[in-house]
């Protein structure tokens, strides 16, 4: 049941989310390894880039990759905030008071993450594929021309095997594991602290939302340089022989975008990553606080029931 209390608030979630995951992805591959001011700047800015797919693809243009979107989050967070609430719940990382250790709370969401991630990679792939996919007049990156999910799933089986499918899942593990574990540990520290000043109950809706922002703010600062490593992985094509046409592996992505880009080209579309990140943070763990809480109740009702 974790588990599918786990996926169902992710889902929720990414259906107001994925708009903005849609403009991340379309900003962090523009200008791919070229210097500033030697690229068209196609997205001045997160809102310059909504106007911009809206004119060109249409209100719909924001919701591409929507269905292996949702897959990802049944898939990659089913699994870490299925695995996270076991963790919790055998007191592993828990302390007298109810709080969690710091340190088990990062090793946990770690774990978990990188779990969830590496299983929902293929996901990932096919969602990176389907967001970047554009209008030729705004189209950044390169173009893979699927016809929808299912094509896409089949058309890479075809081409690349079943292996293909986990291309570039190799950067799933620095980036999930870094977001999980900055997400989940600041989340719970956010609410030990309001809950141990007596500003707001551990359980409240008030302290799950300022978990949920403060928790945004940390994840795109930590995170953002893995998530555009992996969005060039993800989405570069591939040459005759089927290797990468940019990037043999995850360090020479990493050199590369140093090397062209500079620091600021780690952090491209990270207003973009807060955007989406804090209010589907606060969408998915309160979802997730509430069905738990939900099912909680539901198991000592029918205890006491059957009990009686």
């Amino acid at each position: 049941m974790e588990f599918g209390i786990g996926a169902t608030a992710a889902c929720g979630a990414c259906l107001l989310s994925n708009p903005m995951d849609v403009l991340k992805t379309r900003m962090q591959l523009q200008g791919e390894l070229r210097a500033r001011g030697h690229y068209t700047v196609v997205y001045k800015n997160v809102f310059h880039a909504a106007y911009a797919v809206v004119k060109a693809d249409g209100i719909l243009g924001l919701q591409k990759g929507l269905v292996p979107a949702l897959w990802y989050q049944v898939v990659m967070n089913g699994i870490r905030f299925g695995l996270y609430r076991r963790v919790l719940n055998s007191g592993v990382i828990s302390k007298a008071d109810g709080s969690v250790s710091a340190l088990g709370c990062v090793v946990a969401g770690a774990g978990v993450g990188i779990i969830g991630g590496f299983l929902g990679s293929p996901m990932y792939l096919i969602k990176i594929h389907l967001q970047s996919q554009a209008a030729d007049s705004i189209a950044v990156g390169h173009q893979h021309k699927h016809q929808g999910f299912l094509a896409a799933l089949y058309g890479i089986c075809r081409k690349e095997g079943v292996r293909g499918l986990w291309r570039g899942s190799s950067t799933s593990i620095p980036r999930v594991g870094m977001g999980s574990a900055s997400q989940l540990f600041t989340y719970s520290k956010s609410k030990d602290w309001l809950d141990h000043y007596g500003v707001y109950p551990r359980d409240s809706w008030q302290s799950t939302l300022f978990g949920a922002m403060t928790s945004g703010v940390v994840i795109a600062a930590c995170m953002s340089p893995f998530d555009v490593i992996a969005t060039r992985m993800y989405n570069q094509g591939l040459d005759s022989h089927g290797r990468g046409m940019l990037y043999n592996n995850i360090f020479d992505c990493f050199l590369k975008i140093y090397r062209s880009e500079g620091l600021r080209g780690f952090y491209k579309g990270w207003s973009a990553i807060y955007l989406r990140v804090g209010p589907h943070s606060f969408l998915n763990l309160i979802l997730w606080d509430y069905l738990t809480r939900l099912h909680k109740k539901y198991k000592k009702n029918d205890s006491e029931g059957t009990t009686s």
